[in-house]
């Protein structure tokens, strides 16, 4: 899979933001030989795996100019990274507790000249701020997730959706989100063609403010 398999799903690209993805491949081969933080196998699938993969969040969600968005255990910078290509008037957050992951996506970031990305190399639980979304790669299962981002959540909402958790996650998440009775689940599949997708979901979750 090419960068023009993005553009084929995002259509309404503009050239910078199309030139950063084509970009993104030449920078995190890079960076990965430099600090390994994507397996061998998915950096040659880097558009399929964790670029479309990200991106299948912006097709239950997008994000209006100045939401603030958390980005929580981002690794290599995923979801955040290509988010904040597509929604370059929103704020993205990334954080990790690995400080070489967190040098990567510097990097990353920089290359790109991505001026709407702070990373913070720190447990989800030491960031102060307040954000309208909170979004993830499947780090924890979903009740220690919540307990993680416990008043992370900003009050007032800039979209029709509540503010929340949106998951990126696969496999049967029955027994894992029954307790939940307000969540929802998207099935990526709806949305991308390539079998990859056909058990992966995004999974969206809202949250009450608690000041």
């Amino acid at each position: 899979m090419t960068a023009e398999t993005i553009f084929k799903y995002f259509p309404n690209l503009s050239e910078v933001q199309k030139n950063q993805i084509i970009l993104l491949e030449e920078l995190y081969k890079d960076w990965n030989q430099k600090i390994n933080v994507v397996s061998r196998k998915d950096i040659d699938e880097l558009y399929l795996r964790h670029v479309l993969h990200s991106l299948g969040i912006a097709k239950v969600q997008a994000f209006n100019n100045g939401a603030e968005i958390l980005d929580v255990g981002t690794g290599g910078g995923f979801p955040g990274v290509p988010l904040a290509i597509l929604y370059p008037n929103a704020k993205f957050t990334l954080v990790d507790s690995i400080g070489k992951k967190i040098k990567v996506v510097d990097e990353v970031v920089e290359g790109l000249k991505l001026e709407n990305v702070q990373t913070v190399n720190s447990r989800v639980e030491q960031v102060p701020k307040q954000f309208d979304f909170i979004v993830s790669r499947a780090v924890a299962a979903m009740p220690t997730f919540v307990h993680w981002v416990k008043g992370k959540i900003k009050k007032e909402s800039l979209h029709e959706r509540r503010n929340g958790i949106l998951y990126l996650k696969g496999g049967d998440l029955m027994d894992e989100l029954e307790a939940y009775r307000n969540v929802e689940t998207f099935e990526l599949a709806d949305y991308f063609e390539d079998e990859f997708f056909e058990t992966k979901k995004v999974v969206y979750l809202p949250l009450k403010f608690k000041g």
